[in-house]
């Protein structure tokens, strides 16, 4: 497996603060791909032990959130089975982190992945440039959708994940509030 960049403290690809890992190859290759260049699978670093102890001493911190899969397609064929490895490893070590899968397949075509039951949300369908919108909340076109895996699962239909609120109290008294 393959890899072109490690980013730490991104928000714009799963909810928090989140650690990403960009796959090398592809087949899908949209139309209007904003990482045409990790189409290759023969491109970018090898993942080996030095960039898993990078990727894992960001997931430690405490303020990650969890570990996006991205690139290219971390389904790709040749990246399944290292993909499989690592999503274990990550949940066996942190098991509060979220992980979050995108790819260009659609998730019933993924269903039997052995490993998609620990996956929390799964971003599928391919990147259409006429349906792209750039004010989509964690997918950049209408077509993909944002799944909840283990609703998904247990309900035995497509469920969208749905950003926890944050739940305050209710400010009443407004002579109480810090900011009077």
């Amino acid at each position: 497996m393959r890899y072109h960049d490690i980013t730490v403290d991104d928000m714009l690809n799963g909810d928090g603060l989140r650690t990403v890992l960009w796959l090398s190859g592809c087949d899908h290759r949209c139309r209007g791909c904003q990482n045409p260049q990790t189409w290759d699978p023969d491109d970018g670093l090898l993942f080996d032990d030095a960039a898993r102890e990078e990727l894992f001493s960001y997931l430690a911190r405490d303020y990650i959130s969890g570990l996006t899969l991205s690139g290219g397609d971390p389904l790709y064929p040749g990246n399944r089975k290292g993909v499989g490895e690592l999503v274990r490893q990550v949940r066996r070590q942190f098991p509060e982190k979220t992980i979050w899968l995108y790819t260009g397949s659609l998730f019933e075509d993924i269903i039997d992945l052995p490993f998609l039951p620990l996956l929390d949300v799964v971003v599928d369908g391919p990147f259409v440039r006429e349906q792209a919108d750039p004010q989509l909340h964690w997918k950049g076109s209408a077509n993909q959708r944002v799944i909840d895996v283990h609703a998904t699962l247990s309900q035995g239909r497509i469920v969208i994940w749905k950003q926890n609120a944050p739940t305050f109290p209710m400010i009443t008294d407004r002579s109480a509030c810090c900011c009077n």
